[in-house]
């Protein structure tokens, strides 16, 4: 169908962009464009007026005080702004003071965090910046990218980057590298034919051209039929744009957290109101308890200590090639229960690498990776005498190739470089032997015929004068063409048995993943050679001489790191823009375990059918954007917490989807930017060492949660006691005694603990199920007793000093001390929720031991220096009355230790 448009209001509307189905004759009439004239300046204003330019549209940013303020939105920031309004109202200046500046450090190390982590949609925006080359008016001309119409006739060739997304229309030897877009990890080979059935996924339309994909060969016309939110670029934006990241798990229990503790308080006051104005308290002394309290239930410290021990793991995380841009995601590592892995250049090293060489008659093994030049040729079946024949064998890999070695690198095409490579194992001296081969012609690969031949100067066998045609190319293509074969130096019939054995090493070779390329040979009369003639009608009665299997090995240490991440109980799939054959091939190396699936089959199952079937799925092939967002979401409905990793403008929605997004320091701006961490040596085994840090770091905060918890819970149940049983007036500790717990006890062991030696079988335990919270029954039962245990003991020191010494500040002062000794009995205890204390690795901590004797001392001189006792309201204790205070720290210690002996027991019953 034709659809004619010669109006701006009468674009051409394709069912599903399927321009691909169309030939280039109906996709310029749809236009209304002549392709030798291109559009008219007048008519090219129109289109950009009416649809606007060729660009994305900028994520803009909020103002910096929007930014600042929204700062203020957690839980723990408004209850803290609230005390110091409170503070403000009784004329508590110097608590009202440090409240606000605590909020301001908590904004400003926010604002911080945020500022690092860039709009990947800007990023994209950012890929815009370029010229594309036009037929405008009958006339070429060079244009800004972003001034591109719908319609425009746009030329490619190799080094340039396509503009727009176009239909292309003219094709001579055209290769484009779409791998950041597609994953796909050879350039994509492009033609001018029209393509039929099943909607393609956007790596199988080859007569079309994407925005922002690189040329890298031949040249090319095409019909632009998308330009900016409409490419397939925008629609990877506008994938970003509505993927929104969720709020980490520790946040979540932060808020929780701060909101049970503010309920409690809330009502604690409440009572504290009732009972104090029931017994006539003046209004100003109950103003001034109520602030106490407030001050007492606000972990104001737990903010900055959590900011500091997720700063620390970050830079140990950086130190190790792991670069997080958000500190909550630090911490989510530790959750991480699936890892959903980019195949090329993370798992395998995105080097081709030659590993196979079937002669005629002879098959041989090569070892060595990469583009390295070290490794060898073995002979490993056929004539034991042939194994020299090898050089005859892969030769026109040699010489019909353009790639060059450079001090170990590949300039040129990757997969003719690691054909180099392999002649260089072969003993081959690749310049003296093309030098010895002058070109006459070069028939360039095309994606019809899918071979590359060159014609060269050379001597037969009798020392005649000969032009000698090279071949390399798709085996089908090539054995089409085969007449004979070279074995062992001599040229035999290529008969049924030899086609067939063809075919059979080809189909073996592919199951296991490799790349297949065949090679051949032919020797033409010079008197009948034209160079300039149809150079395609001279590849004909070939000489086949060798297949040749290439992969993209595994990177050494991606076996054991697959390992390492499945024996800590996470899940690894590998997912690859390459085809299910090849992905399969290297998920078995890998001991990735499952089936391998495509992309667009796993999509078009339903959702229960997805869910039932994702366990046993281990690869997912041929995968475009939206594949990898599905495969994301459905693992999150799982219960899993996803990380995922990619490098190309097509894994950007995924990553940003991902718990915790991993982009490849080696990759795309616009992946890095929609990650939460980078990997700048983009190896899988650095995402496993981070899983690991993540979980220590996160093991370590939920040991001083648990600290924190029982300080919070002790503080309101000592002031609520207080108020029921109306001990020191309701206010057991003054508001710079609260504060002192909180900012020299509590932030000291609170440091101690982050940076706590890694908990024995950390690494063997399975992640924490998603949604699971770290105030789990054992903990707020530990956290409940011993909150009471602690609160009986202080208000009975209260009450012994004023029962004994007549003085409720010498109780205040006793229970003040005795609650700083407690607090270090509870910071070793809480290190383990079941392990005893009373054994000779609760000192392998050197940081808990020296914050130990720090506060043990201080505990003593708050008391007994003059300095201490003005500024914390405390009075003098001599040595009986430490002993008290020493005797509550004992008595909680050896009430902790019975419930551990407890909760082991009925563990183990």
């Amino acid at each position: 169908m034709t659809v004619r448009s010669n109006s701006v209001g009468e674009q051409p509307r394709a069912s599903e962009d399927d321009w691909y189905a169309r030939t280039p004759e109906e996709v310029a009439a749809a236009f209304g464009v002549d392709p030798a004239v291109g559009l008219s300046t007048a008519r090219a204003e129109q289109l950009l007026t009416a649809h606007g330019p060729n660009a994305l549209p900028e994520e803009k940013r909020p103002a910096a005080w929007r930014r600042f303020l929204g700062q203020y939105r957690s839980y723990m920031q408004i209850v803290l702004v609230a005390a110091a309004v409170v503070s403000l109202l009784i004329q508590e200046w110097a608590t009202a003071i440090l409240l606000i500046a605590l909020t301001l450090l908590n904004a400003i190390v926010g604002l911080r965090q945020e500022g690092k982590a860039e709009s990947a949609m800007n990023a994209l925006q950012s890929m815009l910046k370029a010229t594309a080359r036009v037929r405008r008016d009958g006339a070429e001309a060079e244009i800004p990218a972003e001034q591109l119409a719908l319609g425009d006739i746009v030329l490619i060739a190799a080094g340039d980057q396509v503009a727009a997304d176009g239909r292309i229309i003219e094709a001579s030897a055209l290769q484009i590298d779409e791998s950041a877009l597609t994953g796909e990890s050879v350039p994509a080979s492009k033609v001018a034919g029209t393509l039929s059935g099943a909607r393609p996924a956007p790596g199988d339309r080859t007569n079309m051209a994407f925005m922002n994909t690189p040329v890298t060969h031949g040249s090319g016309v095409l019909v632009v039929t998308a330009t900016g939110a409409g490419t397939e670029v925008g629609k990877i934006s506008g994938m970003l744009s509505a993927t929104e990241k969720e709020v980490p798990p520790l946040t979540r229990e932060l808020d929780t957290l701060t909101l049970w503790i503010t309920g409690a308080a809330v009502l604690t006051m409440v009572v504290m109101f009732a009972l104090g104005r029931q017994r006539d308290q003046a209004w100003d002394a109950l103003f001034v308890s109520a602030v106490s309290l407030a001050i007492a239930a606000i972990p104001e410290a737990l903010p900055t200590v959590t900011q500091a021990i997720l700063s620390v793991g970050s830079l140990n995380l950086a130190n190790r090639n792991a670069i997080v841009k958000e500190l909550p995601s630090v911490e989510t590592l530790a959750f991480t229960s699936a890892i959903n892995s980019d195949k090329t250049g993370t798992l395998t090293m995105n080097q081709m690498t030659a590993v196979e060489v079937v002669s005629p008659t002879d098959r041989y093994t090569v070892s060595g990776t990469g583009y390295g030049l070290t490794g060898k040729i073995h002979h490993a079946a056929g004539a034991p005498d042939s194994s020299a024949r090898i050089e005859d064998a892969i030769l026109p890999y040699v010489v019909a190739s353009d790639a060059t070695l450079v001090d170990g690198e590949v300039v040129g095409d990757p997969t003719e470089g690691a054909l180099l490579v392999l002649a260089h194992k072969a003993g081959l001296d690749i310049d003296a032997t093309r030098e010895g081969l002058p070109r006459l012609a070069t028939l360039p690969f095309d994606p019809d015929y899918k071979l590359m031949a060159t014609f060269n100067e050379a001597v037969d066998a009798t020392g005649q004068q000969v032009v000698r045609c090279f071949v390399k190319g798709a085996v089908p293509a090539v054995v089409a063409r085969a007449a004979t074969a070279l074995a062992a130096g001599e040229t035999i019939p290529w008969d049924a048995e030899l086609v067939a054995r063809s075919e059979a090493q080809t189909q073996r070779m592919g199951g296991d993943g490799r790349r297949v390329m065949a090679a051949a040979t032919r020797d033409l009369d010079p008197a009948g050679f034209d160079p300039d003639g149809d150079l395609l009608a001279y590849v004909t009665e070939l000489r086949m001489t060798s297949l040749v299997g290439m992969v993209d090995p595994p990177r050494q240490d991606a076996k054991s790191a697959v390992a390492a991440a499945q024996a800590a109980h996470i899940r690894v799939r590998m997912v690859t823009g390459d085809d299910v054959t090849t992905g399969a091939a290297i998920a078995r190396q890998l001991g990735i375990p499952g089936e391998a699936v495509l992309g667009a089959d796993f999509a078009a199952m339903s959702q229960d059918e997805q869910l039932a079937r994702i366990d046993g799925i281990g690869v997912l092939g041929r995968v475009a954007p939206e594949h990898k967002v599905l495969l994301a979401d459905t693992l999150k409905k799982k219960g899993d917490v996803v990380a995922m990793t990619g490098d190309g403008v097509n894994d950007a929605p995924a990553i940003k989807a991902a718990d915790i997004g991993i982009a490849m320091g080696s990759g795309t701006d616009v992946a890095k930017n929609a990650g939460r961490m980078i990997l700048s040596d983009d190896r899988f085994a650095t995402i496993v060492y981070a899983v690991e840090q993540g979980r220590r770091i996160y093991d370590n905060l939920t040991k001083y949660i648990r600290f924190v918890l029982l300080l919070l819970v002790t503080f309101v149940l000592t002031f609520l006691g207080a108020t029921v049983f109306n001990i020191a007036a309701g206010e057991p500790f003054t508001p710079p005694q609260v504060l002192w717990i909180h900012f020299v006890v509590n932030a000291s062991f609170g440091f101690a603990l982050g940076f706590d030696r890694e908990s024995p079988g950390l690494m063997r335990r399975r992640p924490r199920p998603r949604g699971e919270s770290v105030l789990t029954r054992p903990v707020l039962v530990t956290v409940g007793l011993g909150g009471l245990a602690i609160t009986a003991l202080l208000l009975g020191l209260i009450k012994l000093g004023q029962a004994h010494f007549d003085s409720t500040e010498t109780g205040r002062s006793i229970a003040f001390t005795a609650f700083a000794l407690c607090l270090i009995v509870a910071a070793f205890e809480c290190r383990s929720e079941t392990d005893s204390v009373l054994t000779a690795s609760t000192f392998d901590s050197r940081q808990m031991n020296w914050v130990a004797l720090t506060q043990f001392v201080l505990a003593v001189l708050v008391t007994q220096v003059d300095a201490f006792r003005r500024i914390l309201g405390t009075t003098a204790i001599n040595a009986r009355e430490f002993g008290w205070a020493l005797l509550a720290a004992v008595t909680l210690l050896l009430l902790w230790e019975l419930g551990k002996f407890l909760a082991r027991r009925s563990r183990s019953a």
